[in-house]
């Protein structure tokens, strides 16, 4: 929060004035937008702006109207997955499904480019899940999706690129799996042993091992490596030739949330 992310989004709509810099979207400096670039562009931003008393096909129908070439309405409303709910008045719609009809009003123009700033703040998990299904079926329309969001996992799920901001800055940008890699942050293998095992043979596995012994004499056991593939491979292979059981085992590469604390030093 307070990184600049939705100040850098309102510029890029054309709803900011910049205070210096030159911004390119499609082509069309946003501070001068033409009716033909306007049509181009989708927006969803964190508040609602629904008409409480229309339905859900009565607001996108009123949406089309303002375009040459709207999207087919019943084929918005499947996109979004409010089938059920085509009849409802806004008013009485979830929150998510509120937030899906938002989705929709974006899409009835049929954009090329769709802004989606930080869709779904304040959802459970269920609800934030099923829009996530619904923004990646986005990529199947052939749209390029611009979304804020400070949940590390949906950046993690969504992006085919990601750009980490601070203090108003993009301090990293690229493929999901590559801020990972950059950075060369380790990965951590877990499990757990029976009581009593030797561990004199794991000695040197991984860069760093952290060993507990639980309440019921089970050893739990943590390794740091840069090689996982090849420290797995050692583990599993001492555990049979030792006729070990291994237990709870567990292999965590840095996820984007690792990732971004490293980069912001937060």
């Amino acid at each position: 929060n307070g990184a600049g992310k939705t100040t850098t989004v309102e510029i890029l709509e054309g709803y900011r004035d910049r205070d210096a810099g030159e911004v390119s979207v499609l082509g069309v400096d946003p501070a001068s937008p033409t009716a033909a670039w306007r049509e181009r562009i989708g927006i969803v931003l964190q508040s609602t702006t629904l008409e409480p008393v229309l339905t859900v096909r009565e607001s996108l129908q009123q949406y089309a109207g303002y375009y040459r070439n709207p999207r087919d309405v019943d084929e918005v409303i499947g996109l979004v997955g409010l089938e059920e709910q085509s009849g409802t008045r806004a008013r009485k719609l979830s929150g998510g499904q509120q937030r899906r009809l938002d989705v929709g009003i974006a899409l009835v123009g049929d954009p090329d480019l769709l802004f989606l700033d930080e869709p779904t703040t304040g959802f459970d998990p269920s609800a934030r899940r099923q829009a996530w299904e619904m923004v990646a079926g986005l990529r199947d329309l052939g749209k390029t999706v611009l979304l804020t969001t400070h949940y590390m996992e949906e950046a993690q799920y969504l992006a085919d690129r990601v750009a980490i901001m601070s203090e108003g800055e993009i301090v990293a940008l690229d493929t999901p799996e590559n801020l990972g890699d950059r950075r060369r942050l380790p990965t951590t293998i877990t499990f757990v042993l029976p009581p009593g095992t030797d561990l004199s043979d794991l000695e040197g596995v991984g860069q760093t091992r952290s060993d507990r012994t639980a309440e019921d004499g089970r050893l739990e056991i943590s390794v740091s490596t840069h090689e996982a593939v090849s420290d797995l491979n050692r583990i599993t292979a001492w555990a049979i030739a030792q006729g070990i059981d291994i237990q709870q085992l567990e292999v965590r590469r840095p996820s984007l949330e690792d990732v971004y604390l490293e980069l912001t030093d937060a």
